[in-house]
């Protein structure tokens, strides 16, 4: 009989991890050499390894812990379901109240149209569902050679094969991870692509991007364009204030579907309920994950605007889903966490409070003579790391390995932020306090100095 016997230090589960599991998204050998750390418990915006270190969770879990760790009454309402419905699938024409209620609500929240919701259990296949649908959709209007999807550079939109086609990160597509008919633009990124232009003209010329696009390939080809309104796991790429109002010129009158990915900018993240709010967009699907529980357990989707549900509808059966789809626990969790959030008014003290407390302390830090540029857009910031400043075109050797570097100081350092390149980027719970923001502030600010000290030991730096 197999039992799970409780370790009895760090070391022991790290032997047994690396002997066992094959974490996502990590180098195997210096996992190998270094040991994995083993988290036990997490209250508010803290967690505490098995050694009893506290790293205060600068990354939100991923990107997806907007109340917070250890609430209670998420957990209350899971083991009510369990203990009422634990499972049961939604094929066939068949539904349960959780389902019934979190759509509605969701219709009801998010941007106007979006009035359907096709449940996944993740961000990656919310976007595989996308990838179906848009194509579904054309050959039901019966224009089945609109079949390109136009994404851009260092996009995301998960690691299942559709999705990280869709998504522009080179080292997924060498990996197994590329489709044909999908065609990547250059992102809003003005710090890495605008040279001498002002933020206002580049964000015009990023937008010009995507309609060169659409002319080389021929409107009658593209089915769709997917952007996130905020790149997130592209290192924080927030755009200038020109682009969003120049991409929604260029689709207006264009028979191309929009797809916002708000899998990481949705449920309060910006400020607003959707990033798609504060930018103003009006998207045709719309991907979702993350903050939806909150993490506490998985479950995505994707809304789906009046347009294309009603063409779907009278197209008979979509051979498409999940046996976790709308899956009764996850339903509650969810639904749980949106009234906390109502309650306690956490997307409005993002937008008035929190958000602009944090923001400027942030800011701030572009000042240290490591850091090229500080941008933060409601709980969601970046730093780029730079060798010189104020020029932005000098950049690190071997890029990579001075983010790494600072990434695993950080950690030592007790504060959770993540490299993306030689950029450190961070995303905190939304119920993060003052006190909180401010030991946020000055372990990032310990970090880089602790950084810049080690790279001038190293000789990469004056």
């Amino acid at each position: 009989m197999l039992e799970t016997l409780r370790r009895q230090s760090t070391a022991d589960y790290q032997r047994a991890d690396a002997a066992h599991h094959l974490h996502p998204f990590t180098d195997y050998k210096s996992l190998k050499a270094e040991g994995s750390r083993v988290m036990v418990r997490g209250e508010g915006v803290w967690l505490w390894d098995f050694d009893g270190k506290k790293y205060l969770d600068g990354m939100a879990g991923l990107w997806c812990s907007q109340i917070g760790h250890g609430r209670r009454e998420i957990a209350d309402a899971v083991h009510r379901q369990m203990c009422e419905l634990e499972f049961y699938n939604t094929f066939f024409k068949t539904t349960h109240p959780g389902a019934v209620e979190l759509a509605e609500q969701l219709a009801m929240m998010t941007p106007e149209g979006l009035n359907h919701v096709f449940f996944t259990g993740s961000g990656s296949e919310a976007n595989d569902t996308v990838y179906r649908l848009v194509r579904h959709y054309w050959a039901l209007m019966g224009r089945p050679e609109k079949k390109v999807i136009i994404g851009r550079r260092l996009g995301y939109h998960g690691s299942t094969v559709a999705a990280s086609a869709m998504g522009g990160m080179g080292g997924m597509h060498t990996q197994g991870g590329m489709l044909p008919d999908v065609h990547h633009i250059e992102p809003p990124y003005w710090f890495d692509l605008g040279g001498d232009m002002s933020k206002e003209e580049f964000g015009k010329k990023a937008a010009i991007w995507l309609a060169e696009a659409i002319a080389e390939i021929g409107e009658e080809n593209v089915a769709a364009f997917i952007a996130e309104p905020i790149q997130g796991a592209g290192g924080v790429i927030i755009p200038p204030d020109t682009y969003w109002p120049e991409v929604k010129k260029i689709l207006a009158g264009k028979d191309i579907l929009f797809v916002a990915d708000e899998v990481i900018s949705g449920f309060g993240r910006t400020g607003e309920w959707f990033a798609s709010d504060h930018y103003g967009l009006k998207p045709d699907l719309m991907p979702i994950a993350k903050g939806l529980s909150s993490g506490y357990l998985p479950i995505g989707g994707v809304m789906v605007s009046d347009k294309v549900a009603d063409v779907v509808a009278e197209g008979g059966e979509f051979f498409h889903g999940f046996t976790y789809s709308a899956h009764p626990a996850s339903c509650a969790a969810a639904l749980a966490n949106l009234k906390i959030m109502r309650e306690e008014r956490v997307v409005e003290r993002v937008k008035e409070d929190i958000g602009p407390y944090l923001q400027e302390r942030w800011r701030a830090l572009g000042e240290h003579p490591l850091v090229g540029e500080a941008r933060m857009l409601g709980l969601v910031g970046a730093l780029e790391l730079v060798p010189a400043k104020p020029g932005r075109s000098e950049r690190f050797a071997n890029t990579g390995e001075v983010g790494t570097l600072c990434r695993d100081i950080s950690f030592g350092n007790g504060l959770i932020m993540r490299a993306v390149r030689d950029g450190m980027i961070i995303a905190p719970p939304l119920v993060i306090s003052h006190d909180e923001v401010d030991q946020l502030v000055a372990l990032a600010r310990k970090t880089l100095d602790d950084t810049l000290a080690e790279l001038r030991r190293r000789g990469l730096m004056g």
